[in-house]
């Protein structure tokens, strides 16, 4: 087909800025169903990106406009994933393409996603078009986000255009834009081939399914494929495109945004990123450098109950079959019994994962603290990589250790500066820079909108900084981050002691002069969570051999006494010291049960 009636292109937003309303209006009025076959949220497949408004996993479709020039065009649209958390898919989606819709919200105006996005479609320089959003709210205020889109970004205020995706209004002229701004792929079909995957999902038919952009050459249905990062080799079992469902077809030229079937088995053997060539006379430079996704959290998942263990394994493998980027290793605690010790690309991504494992599989899960990865230099001069805090080596043994920073960057009102900057330097940040967007403009008794950008361990923000930041700010500031890489940090390995024995599953890193706070926080909440036992339980929380904090859960007590209407003291005696050897023989065999939302309540610790 003719390069110069094509258009590749993506939608890029914060949040909640109404990218997937957008994306449903397009296939509307593009014709790629019948109104009364569109529901909300069309590409986005699952209940869990439905119900919680957000995209989870990269989609792509084709449409064809019937432009006022007279020409029909094919319209390749890509809906990319709208979280930091998934910062690499979308860094990937936005390599796919020659252009992309910015959407930003009248209501809300530029967030910190909104310029991340930005900033890597501008890296990539892919023609970008401004589009004011939920211009029909009655609480939106264009004018004042059109001010800041051109003293931030620095558009021209006619290169805006103004739209609701809910209603369709502007949306006619959007699609006018996008077929007359943003230029038609380059690449030739009769080069090698070279295809870029942006995404990919098992089906128990077709093996992997990799959604690819071809940036030169031709794909057809047999051709013999070779990954350029990873060396996998694969044949293909069908060539196609997505109208909105898989559309089969003789193959896929330069500039075309499709799908094949591997037959491959595994996801992790085609991941995103890596470039497809021919198995012979293929291309021999990859389109972008390719990279394996990264874990950056890490968190211990085990069944409720113990024989659930061989349904959680059969669970994670097949899950894993549609998420490369999870990782997990079979671990074992004294405490939960065996498990899995998991790696997420970030909260989102591991509450997303935990909530697909007890819906889909219907399992109920216990899930440690969340953690991060540590690099240790031991005195002998071993390096180690420690995930689980368990492994951590003692005080003694440790000549240096390492852990993750990031960037992150805070866009607020500036009535909540001062708290926001509070809660960042309890955490440990290191303050970089404050930049006022929109120089003249305020949001009335909120202030003006302020950029603060800072650095911060990524431990700190794996707890409560998320609920801390939106409740300090009344839900009006908005966070992006970026890792920047590992630096020496001086902290020390917290343990928790329920009943004298170690309950490996609370166990944390956290700096030496938050060990007595932290502590003191983890036992009385337990203290609240355990019910109380025949034998008084003792709370311990340590730091090598030195008890921090401590509580006691008292003990019930039965009253052995109630037979005893009179009679002799002495006979009140010895049944109460009866009573008192049976309660220490219990203690020392007794084994104390944690409830579930024992676990739940330590993970929401300040």
């Amino acid at each position: 087909m003719d390069q110069s009636i094509t258009r590749n292109f993506c939608i890029i937003a914060h949040i909640d800025h109404g990218k997937s309303t957008l994306a449903d209006r397009l296939i509307e009025m593009t014709g790629a169903m019948r109104s009364e076959d569109i529901r909300e949220q069309v590409l986005d497949s699952m209940d869990l990106e439905r119900e919680r408004g957000i995209t989870i996993k990269a989609k792509a479709i084709r449409l064809n406009y019937q432009a006022r020039d007279g020409k029909s065009y094919r319209l390749n649209l890509v809906d990319t994933p709208g979280h930091v958390d998934f910062s690499y898919e979308v860094s990937r989606t936005i390599a796919s393409c020659e252009g992309a819709v910015l959407v930003i919200d009248a209501t809300q105006g530029i967030q910190a996603q909104t310029l991340a996005n930005i900033y890597l479609a501008m890296e990539h320089k892919l023609e970008v078009i401004p589009a004011i959003n939920k211009i029909d709210l009655p609480g939106s205020e264009p004018e004042r986000v059109l001010d800041e889109i051109e003293s931030v970004l620095g558009y021209d205020r006619e290169s805006v255009l103004f739209i609701s995706a809910k209603t369709g209004q502007g949306v006619p002229l959007l699609l006018e834009e996008i077929v007359r701004r943003i230029p038609p792929p380059r690449g030739s079909p009769d080069m090698p081939l070279r295809a870029l995957i942006f995404d990919s999902h098992y089906d128990s038919y077709k093996g992997v399914v990799a959604y690819l952009r071809v940036a030169d050459g031709q794909i057809a249905k047999g051709d013999d494929l070779r990954l350029m990062g990873q060396g996998t080799e694969m044949e293909t079992l069908e060539v196609g495109y997505f109208a909105p469902g898989p559309c089969p077809t003789d193959g896929l030229s330069a500039g075309d945004v499709g799908y094949i079937a591997t037959g491959l088995k595994y996801v992790g053997e085609c991941r995103v990123g890596d470039t497809v060539t021919s198995l012979i006379n293929g291309a021999t430079e990859p389109l972008i450098g390719y990279r394996p996704a990264k874990p950056m959290v890490f968190a211990g998942i085990y069944p409720a109950v113990a024989d659930d263990y061989r349904d959680l394994r059969e669970a994670m493998e097949k899950l894993s079959l549609n998420d490369a980027s999870l990782s997990y290793e079979p671990e074992s605690s004294p405490l939960l019994g065996h498990g899995f010790r998991c790696g997420f690309l970030g909260l989102l991504h591991l509450d997303i994962v935990c909530e697909r494992l007890e819906r889909e599989f219907s399992l109920s899960l216990v899930v440690t603290t969340p953690g991060v990865s540590f690099l240790v230099t031991k005195s002998n001069g071993e390096k180690l990589t420690i995930i689980n805090p368990t492994d951590m080596p003692s005080p003694a043994e440790i000549e240096k250790l390492e852990e993750p920073w990031v960037a992150i960057s805070i866009i607020t009102p500036s009535k909540f500066i001062g708290s926001l900057m509070e809660l960042i330097m309890e955490c440990g940040g290191s303050y970089k820079r404050t930049e006022y967007l929109g120089q003249a403009k305020t949001l009335g008794e909120l202030g003006q909108r302020v950029q603060l950008e800072y650095e911060i361990p990524l431990r700190s923000m794996l707890t409560t900084f998320y609920d801390q930041l939106k409740s300090r700010s009344r839900g009006y500031a908005s966070l992006d981050y970026e890792f920047l890489g590992y630096r020496k940090a001086n902290l020390v390995k917290l343990d928790v002691l329920v009943n004298e024995v170690l309950a490996d599953a609370f166990s944390r890193i956290i700096p030496p002069d938050k060990a007595h706070e932290v502590g003191k926080a983890m036992v009385f909440n337990l203290k609240k969570d355990i019910p109380r036992q025949l034998f008084k339980v003792p709370l311990q929380a340590a730091v090598g051999g030195r008890i921090v904090a401590r509580a006691d859960i008292p003990a019930k007590r039965k009253d052995v006494l109630a037979k005893c209407y009179g009679g002799d003291i002495t006979r009140k005696r010895k049944l109460l010291e009866k009573q008192k050897e049976g309660k220490k023989k219990m203690k020392i065999i007794g084994h104390v049960e944690i409830p579930r939302e024992a676990f739940m309540n330590v993970l929401k610790l300040n």
